[in-house]
């Protein structure tokens, strides 16, 4: 057997040790993950953006993604590769929050723009 596929055989069964690692904290479910930290949390934040997720957790797994060695340009590429799955709707409201968490105020920018007509 496969280690994916003994993975989804423990999540198929809800297999309760095997389920605790995965809901672990980051550094637990990284290692089970079987992801590289930066594409783990790249991911992280792709499932925020889905979710509609609290600005603190933006900025955590904003921050994690950036120390793994993500670059400003992959954390917004997450953002416009989950676009077309979470609609415009959510990916219009979710750019304030990941646009605070890399340190761009979209707000700002907009008025700077507006005084500029």
């Amino acid at each position: 057997m496969t280690e994916h596929e003994h993975k989804l055989r423990c999540l198929a069964v809800h297999d309760e040790r095997f389920l605790d690692s995965v809901f672990s904290s980051t550094p637990g479910n990284l290692s089970v993950s079987g992801l590289d930290p930066k594409t783990h949390a790249l991911v992280r934040i792709g499932a925020l953006l889905a979710l509609g997720g609290a600005p603190a957790s933006f900025q955590s797994d904003v921050d994690t993604a950036l120390g793994a060695g993500a670059s400003v340009e992959e954390v917004v590429g997450t953002l416009i590769a989950v676009a077309p799955r979470i609609g415009s709707a959510r990916t219009v409201a979710q750019v304030f929050e990941l646009a605070l968490a890399v340190g761009y105020d979209v707000d700002a920018g907009l008025e700077e723009l507006a005084g500029k007509d």
